[in-house]
């Protein structure tokens, strides 16, 4: 009850502040470790068909179309088995075609690959498991 109360008090007064902030919010990025060779993960990201924007001091931007993600120069695998990336694409077997044409795990150690596969939260996935240890779904909704 007494959290509820401060709660209630706190909007109130805030109110009429809030109403002049601008707190729009532009974009979300991450910041993905490379895992043990920065390189190599640069160049799946590319062979992706992500386009690098920039490299400077251990760190390079990548982007396609209107998203965008950092690689870290970092061999520590704090990601790995336990980092996600959600990537929704418009048409997914269009995507499945492409990375089985890739042959991916045979160029990368550690990278899987799984087909689409429907999902009960509604969307249709493609899960691939990166050379840094980053599960992406692939995926559009049903």
């Amino acid at each position: 009850m007494r959290t509820e109360r401060r709660n209630s008090t706190f909007l109130e007064s805030n109110k009429n502040h809030m109403a002049v902030l601008n707190l729009r919010i532009k974009e979300i990025l991450t910041f993905i470790p490379s895992g043990k060779n920065y390189k190599k993960a640069m160049e799946f990201y590319l062979e992706l068909g992500f386009h690098l924007d920039w490299e400077a001091g251990g760190y390079c931007g990548f982007r396609k179309d209107n998203c965008r993600f950092l690689l870290q120069n970092n061999p520590n695998n704090w990601g790995k088995d336990n980092f996600m990336m959600v990537l929704e694409v418009e048409n997914l077997d269009d995507w499945w075609t492409q990375l089985e044409s890739l042959e991916l795990p045979k160029k990368y150690e550690g990278v899987k690959l799984k087909a689409p596969e429907d999902y009960p939260w509604g969307n249709r996935e493609i899960h691939l498991i990166d050379p840094c240890g980053v599960l992406w779904h692939i995926s559009v909704s049903k």
